[in-house]
């Protein structure tokens, strides 16, 4: 014990510092890395709908790869485009006209959208002038309508305002909202200008499209126009890229949805190509895969809010089960945050493209790789008597792994992918629990534990390594 003991202070001497706040993100191998301005566009659910289960992966792999991104010296502008305009909003203003209520409206704002929603896609399937007005109603707010305008931009504030308490909950902030909304003037210019490049092409349907294919044979077509002139999503992304790329002059712009939009993104990037913007290639689509059987003790999941809730009702029962809240002051916060991590931490351990089953029982168990064990390791390395553990733990790395965290982090920065940081972390805990079994203090021959507290004492470490390793995952 006494030598590997010893060779603890040489090992961590260039942690010491206590004003180092930075571990592991001064090597050289992270200063080849290129920074810049890193733009980020996660979450980006739709108005006037509750923020869905499904929005749970873009919002926190988002997060992840913006706070990554910040760590290794890049200006990163979060972004959240919301999905704010479209023909779901002729449907939508079409059918409160006709369904909605006011009163309800103000009682539960998204819960009283969310059913008019329903309602008029069931009527519009069978009822020709109900499609009819709601296509009149979007040509309305194309056109900028007074009136139109105004119940539109009511969904959209109520909504935004609800959205902000679900966000609030994840520890998830924004730099900007943006949404599809703020370019649908520029839309039309976009549509000019690929008139102008001889890109655009009408159809025997009147719809306007760009013919990408490589020998021009119209065998693979995005359509950007439809036939009674409005916009598409497509058509207004394309205006969005170039409005940022004005704006705010990044150097690099990911975008963070589910793989089965890849073929939308691969398009897109194409056609600002044929545009002749050569930044083009510096944008990135950062796809996942579904989350499937996420269900609550009532049955199918819908929202993100049961979500967190089922989280957090069955993390506080497992902690009265094992009788741990009396030693808590505020147990439901604790709840909260260790089931917010176990959903974390399980939806960051394999690759994002991957579909995965979802399972409460695993999820929340208290031994293995989840977030509740994370959580539980990184609360016993405060604790005074565990520093000991930390020095240990740490020395074991070095041997083992050689202190490969800015490693970690470099090909983290490389595919995105927040499983290296997450396994990396994991592996960690099981070092620790390994040092905790072997050489506890408590218990131990009272020179034995003198020794072990005495280096307490000289290392002036303080687990503060680890708690960056933890920070790192938590503000995921």
């Amino acid at each position: 014990l006494l030598p590997a003991l010893s060779a603890v202070p040489k090992v961590l001497e260039p942690f010491e510092s206590d004003t180092d706040t930075a571990f592991g993100l001064n090597s050289e191998l992270l200063n080849r890395l290129n920074r810049g301005t890193t733009l980020v566009e996660y979450s980006s659910p739709n108005i006037a709908k509750k923020f869905h289960a499904g929005h749970l992966r873009s919002t926190i792999i988002g997060n992840f790869i913006a706070n990554l991104k910040q760590a290794l010296g890049n200006e990163v502008i979060r972004m959240n485009y919301l999905g704010d305009w479209g023909m779901q909003f002729g449907l939508l203003g079409a059918g409160f006209t006709q369904f909605g209520s006011y009163s309800k409206l103000r009682d539960n704002p998204l819960q009283h959208l969310f059913e008019v929603y329903v309602q008029v896609n069931r009527e519009a399937e069978h009822n020709d002038d109900l499609r009819h007005k709601a296509r009149d109603f979007f040509r309305k707010l194309e056109e900028g309508d007074t009136e139109a305008m105004s119940l539109w931009q009511c969904f959209r504030d109520i909504t935004v305002e609800e959205y902000q308490h679900v966000y609030k909950r994840l520890g998830v902030h924004f730099d900007v909202y943006s949404g599809e909304s703020l370019h649908q003037k520029q839309a039309q210019e976009v549509i000019e200008k690929l008139q102008s490049r001889g890109l655009l092409k009408t159809t025997e349907k009147g719809t306007g499209v760009v013919d990408l294919s490589i020998s021009g044979d119209m065998s693979n077509v995005c359509t950007v126009l439809r036939s009674d002139g409005t916009t598409l999503y497509i058509t207004r992304d394309i205006a969005a890229a170039i409005d940022r790329k004005d704006r705010y002059k990044f150097t690099e712009m990911i975008y963070v949805t589910d793989k089965s939009q890849a073929n939308h993104f691969q398009q897109l990037f194409q056609i600002l190509s044929a545009l002749g913007h050569p930044w083009a290639e510096s944008c990135r689509h950062v796809p996942f895969g579904l989350v499937k059987g996420m269900k609550t003790r009532t049955g199918e999941v819908v929202f993100l809010e049961d979500v967190l809730d089922e989280a957090r009702t069955r993390m506080l029962h497992n902690m009265n089960q094992s009788k741990t809240t009396k030693e808590l002051e505020d147990p439901e916060d604790t709840a909260e945050k260790v089931g917010l991590s176990a959903l974390i931490v399980q939806d960051f351990k394999g690759p994002l493209q991957s579909d995965y089953s979802f399972d409460w029982d695993r999820i929340l168990q208290a031994q293995g790789d989840t977030g509740v064990f994370l959580q539980y390791t990184h609360a016993r390395l405060c604790r005074f008597l565990d520093y000991i553990y930390i020095y240990i733990t740490f020395f074991s790395i070095v041997i083992t792994t050689k202190l490969n965290y800015d490693e970690v982090l470099c090909q983290s920065s490389q595919d995105l992918q927040p499983k290296h940081l997450v396994n990396f972390l994991l592996k960690l805990c099981h070092l620790t629990a390994s040092a905790h079994r072997e050489l506890p203090v408590k218990g131990s021959p009272v020179e034995v534990a003198q020794v072990k507290i005495w280096y307490i004492g000289n290392v002036k470490f303080r687990c503060r390594g680890t708690v960056q390793f933890h920070t790192t995952l938590q503000h995921t």
